[in-house]
């Protein structure tokens, strides 16, 4: 799963934020372990929703982001 309750909340302290951030930097606003804050970026980064830059900070590159789905029971 890609977007864990973890990866939201690490994804909603991004949004809005002017330049470029650590993972420990990030790891130690979220008060998390690096490690997994690590982990979790990389996941967005596969997914598309973070970029990495060259000097290994991470970005949010847009504005703002908006998820539509549907939960139907099995």
């Amino acid at each position: 799963m890609v977007l864990t309750q973890k990866r939201w909340v690490l994804l909603k302290s991004m949004v809005g934020v002017k330049g470029h951030m650590t993972i420990r930097d990030l790891a130690r606003e979220l008060s998390r372990d690096v490690k997994a804050v690590h982990r979790d970026v990389h996941t967005l980064i596969n997914a598309g929703l973070v970029d990495r830059i060259e000097d290994g900070r991470v970005v949010f590159p847009y504005d703002g982001i908006h998820v539509d789905f549907e939960l139907n029971a099995v």
